[in-house]
């Protein structure tokens, strides 16, 4: 098996540029499009509600990307929360008015599985398209993971798509529920025990 590819903190200075990639990330994610399903829409707001979610993770060092944003993960830390007001403007924006209830509804259920002790979340973690496949999504949990580690911090994620759970599952994450609010496709939140160290 060849060498994991190396992954690197993303500096305030590359905002703009891992924002991109993400967005690109998740334009087939099931969940992102199902609520966010009109492709101008989406390209024109999608990176504002990708900073809403994650953009937190840039000013505390724990956005991470590959050498040329081919994949990318923004972590927050403990105590660090995804940004409700701009994910209250990106939604409005971005949603149809018919699903608007609908998304609310399942993001307040995806806040309820979040645990409530000091724990690691995992808000967004996505490769290109083009590139999916090659070992980037689990290069970027193998970093990111050695440094929850040394915490000695559980992690939380959801998982928007279906087919990424095997994924997270192999690098310790179990699923903890499953979200689905009338047409929308499931929302598994997943919870990887703290570690002990030796």
């Amino acid at each position: 098996m060849s060498d994991m590819p190396a992954i690197y903190p993303v500096g305030m200075q590359e905002k703009d540029k891992a924002l991109s990639a993400m967005m690109l990330a998740f334009s087939g994610d099931p969940f992102f499009r199902w609520f966010a399903p009109d492709p101008d829409l989406y390209v024109q707001h999608g990176c504002e509600l990708m900073n809403a979610f994650g953009g937190n993770a840039f000013e505390n060092g724990t956005a991470y990307t590959s050498a040329n944003y081919e994949g990318v993960s923004f972590w927050l830390p403990p105590g660090v929360k995804t940004n409700d007001a701009l994910a209250g403007q990106a939604i409005n924006k971005i949603v149809p008015a018919e699903l608007v209830d609908n998304v609310w509804s399942i993001f307040g259920e995806m806040g309820s599985y979040h645990p409530k002790e000091d724990c690691w979340y995992l808000p967004l973690i996505g490769v290109d398209p083009a590139r999916q496949g090659q070992g980037l999504g689990s290069a970027l949990l193998k970093h990111a993971l050695e440094i929850v580690d040394r915490t000695a911090l559980p992690a939380f994620l959801e998982s928007s798509n279906p087919k990424n759970i095997s994924l997270y599952e192999r690098h310790g994450f179990e699923v903890v529920g499953r979200i689905q609010t009338g047409s929308s496709p499931p929302v598994h939140p997943m919870i990887r025990a703290a570690q002990k160290q030796n």
